[in-house]
């Protein structure tokens, strides 16, 4: 404790507490802003090292050489790989735009065409009920379960297995690679509108429902409108997908521009698969413009 100018200073613990003589107030500072640093050893790691993170890339590192060991993985392949890929595409250069050639492009990809659009249209008529139906905020709990079983169903194979499956039932041709793409678009389509349906705001359901409507004008002025801008958007990459896919469900007798693709393989034929390789790409590109043009002409 000190005097100085008729005040009396006293240190209580990290403060200093000031009287003045002539008047009883006290003055209290603080002055353990000019206390010492801490520490070095005291202070936090900004960035401390994620141990587990770093065992786990260091295992998965060890299991994709192991995988590669027992895959039959090497550098030699590969290099090898590169020299057949080359003799490969100067087999295919230049295209064949034969007049013959041509109509077999013209009326497999026509054929394929068809096939996007009819499976797409199925597809967006049917998932929209059945992802409505799987929507847990909509449903009650054991039918919604058991739409998203069915759906699960519909996404656990690739459109090509699908595609062989239904080629065993109803022969080869169009209608295969249709009833495959159906279910691919269900699988996706309708995962994708639940949940929408489940992120939505129920605000606007609750007072359609409020109002005593029955079920379907719930939907309707409560659901759709909330749903419907994504779900074109869906819809929309889900028609280009199907074009994609309808090529690949024609290799193993979907019909469409696939089956035109592996004969042309069959036949040794690389010159005009580079031509139908180049045709399956525009429409790809076209489709592409097209589904944009869609998601900003309805959102």
């Amino acid at each position: 404790m000190h005097t100085c100018y008729g005040f009396t200073a006293a240190r209580v613990g990290s403060s200093e507490r000031y009287e003045d003589k002539g008047n009883p107030r006290t003055i209290m500072t603080d002055v353990s802003a000019s206390s010492p640093p801490p520490s070095p050893a005291a202070r936090r790691i900004a960035f401390p090292p994620n141990w587990p993170a770093r065992i786990a890339c260091i295992a998965l590192a060890l299991y994709v050489i192991y995988a590669c060991s027992i895959l039959d993985i090497s550098w030699e392949r590969l290099v090898a790989g590169f020299g057949h890929g080359a003799r490969f595409i100067s087999r295919m250069f230049p295209p064949n735009v034969a007049h013959d050639k041509l109509e077999l492009l013209y009326g497999g990809m026509i054929e394929s065409l068809q096939i996007a659009i009819i499976a797409t249209a199925v597809g967006v008529v049917l998932s929209l009920p059945l992802g409505l139906t799987a929507a847990r905020n909509l449903s009650p709990l054991p039918l919604a379960w058991a739409a998203r079983a069915l759906i699960a169903l519909f996404r656990t194979f690739h459109p090509v297995i699908i595609a062989i499956l239904f080629v065993k039932a109803v022969g080869f041709g169009a209608l295969a690679g249709i009833l495959a793409l159906i279910v691919a678009s269900l699988g996706f389509l309708s995962k994708l509108v639940a949940e929408a349906v489940e992120e939505m705001s129920m605000q606007q359901v609750e007072a359609v429902r409020a109002t005593g409507a029955p079920f379907l004008s719930l939907v309707i002025m409560g659901v759709l409108p909330q749903v419907m801008p994504r779900f074109i958007g869906f819809s929309a990459y889900q028609l280009d997908s199907n074009l994609r896919n309808s090529a690949l469900v024609g290799l193993v007798g979907g019909g469409g521009i696939g089956a035109t693709l592996f004969t042309a393989f069959q036949r040794f034929d690389y010159d005009f698969v580079l031509t139908i390789v180049l045709a399956i790409i525009a429409v790809v590109m076209a489709g592409e413009v097209v589904s944009g043009w869609m998601r900003r002409l309805f959102q």
